[in-house]
């Protein structure tokens, strides 16, 4: 390497000064020493950085090339120091955050711009799964910290688990299928000849695990929870919803809710992480969620 961080600094404070004597006695060196280091980072390249024609020390096109490139490359290494300090401090490089979709990710933005204010230059990497998919993020490790997971925690040692709130589920289904007209309450032997919706993971046994139905029930895997909704408003099947997710199609007259007996109506939700992993960033987010209402304040009207 021919470029050093020194002659890149020594090029940028020239620059900014305008002469070498004035360079040289920002940086505390002498001019003559400051003129040999650029003398020789020029035979070393093999490139003219200055126009010495003049008084005043002026780039030439190479020269400017050079010295835009090296501020940017000067900047980087200074990055690249605080980044270091900082992982050693226990601050993590990146952060990978799962939020399940029965919560309103828009109410992240704030808790966002928090974080932000640390400057602590932890990447965040946000993503969105729903049921089981949630739980597969953290254990296949595509997030290091889940909120919202619902249903039963996974049996592995090293994840740490705690409850944020309940959530009530409803049986919902278009006004003209015929599950709307029947007598209540519906035995779950007679909707499980219908149709169901269900949001599809990463592979079938999350998806089983995280749906009450039948396996020998007919079903329409769907990529979202927001296509589960409008999939039971076209009356193409039947399924649960979160309340609040199916509460304005119910309220419109796009669905209509029933009674089945033996299903469950509400399901435990959680915020998850990996124990051995917590560094400080994530521990913020943990602290941050770690609340036994949080659920209710996420899905709660303003």
């Amino acid at each position: 390497m021919k470029l050093s961080f020194e002659a890149l600094e020594a090029l940028d404070v020239i620059d900014r000064a305008g002469t070498f004597a004035e360079a040289a006695a920002l940086l505390n060196r002498v001019p003559s020493a400051l003129s040999y280091l650029v003398q020789k980072l020029e035979t070393d390249l093999e490139v003219v950085l200055f126009d010495r024609s003049g008084r005043k020390a002026k780039l030439t096109h190479a020269g400017r090339v050079v010295v835009e490139e090296g501020r940017r490359l000067l900047a980087a290494a200074e990055q690249l120091e605080l980044r270091a300090q900082r992982i050693q401090d226990g601050w993590e490089t990146e952060l990978r955050v799962c939020v399940d979709e029965v919560l309103p990710f828009a109410n992240l933005w704030p808790y966002i711009r928090e974080f932000d204010a640390l400057e602590m230059d932890t990447r965040l990497r946000l993503s969105t799964e729903v049921h089981g998919a949630t739980w597969d993020a953290l254990i296949s490790r595509r997030a290091d910290i889940v909120i919202g997971a619902t249903g039963e925690p996974p049996a592995l040692s090293g994840i740490m688990t705690r409850p944020i709130g309940t959530l009530r589920q409803v049986f919902a289904v278009a006004p003209g299928h015929p599950l709307a007209e029947m007598p209540e309450p519906i035995s779950l032997q007679t909707v499980t000849q219908y149709r169901c919706a269900v949001v599809s993971g990463p592979s079938r046994e999350s998806l089983l695990r995280s749906i009450s139905f039948d396996p020998s029930q007919p079903y329409l895997a769907v990529p979202t929870l927001a296509t589960k909704l409008a999939a039971q408003c076209e009356g193409l099947a039947v399924g649960t919803l979160p309340a609040t997710i199916a509460a304005r199609a119910i309220d419109e007259g796009r669905l209509v809710t029933r009674r089945v007996t033996g299903m469950r109506e509400t399901t435990q939700c959680h915020l998850a992480w990996r124990e051995e992993e917590a560094g400080r960033a994530l521990n913020w987010w943990r602290e941050k969620f770690d609340r036994p209402d949080l659920l209710e304040r996420f899905t709660s009207s303003p």
